[in-house]
């Protein structure tokens, strides 16, 4: 006879000199009971447990992946447009509304440009306030252009009209 087999045998001699054991104790079927109605339990609530925590932590997991990406969800012809709302102001990174409207002009132009609209946020990256980057859409040579409509259009419907939306909502 094999090694296993001799395992096998001796493991099952066992098991029944104590459940023999156990019954002739008397506790034999209240123990099986109570076995059965654990593994009940257990075969329940574990899965359902397991299916929650893995859940949860799929969610944190997509949370870190997307975390550099959070705020960016709005795009304007292909340029994806990094905008913050601290519950007062929508911030625009001004690198991207320059992307978007396709010039080039040096940090300091477009802070003077938007004087007392813009600030730095927690990377130093220049934020202009919305409302400014439209009213200078709006008066600026070269207003006319179909870009600079359709932009202006776009920050007015997709950014500002919502955010004054969630506002109101808030106020309510």
């Amino acid at each position: 006879m094999s090694g296993t087999a001799t395992r096998a045998i001796v493991v099952a001699v066992l098991l029944a000199g104590m459940l023999g054991w156990l019954h002739a104790l008397g506790v034999g079927l209240p123990l099986l009971l109570l076995l059965g109605l654990v593994i009940s339990i257990v075969t329940l609530v574990v899965p359902w447990l397991g299916v929650r925590w893995l859940e949860d932590a799929v969610l944190w997991v997509r949370g870190l992946y997307w975390q550099r990406e959070q705020g960016r969800f709005h795009s304007f012809r292909g340029v994806p447009m990094h905008i913050d709302d601290d519950g007062r102001h929508c911030w625009l990174l001004g690198e991207d509304f320059q992307q978007a409207l396709g010039t080039r002009d040096a940090e300091a132009v477009l802070a003077a440009r938007h004087a007392g609209c813009w600030q730095r946020d927690g990377e130093g990256q220049l934020m202009l306030r919305v409302d400014a980057v439209v009213q200078h859409l709006a008066t600026m040579p070269g207003r006319n252009d179909v870009r600079v409509q359709r932009l202006r259009r776009f920050l007015e419907r997709d950014v500002l009209y919502p955010a004054a939306q969630r506002r109101t909502r808030k106020t309510a």
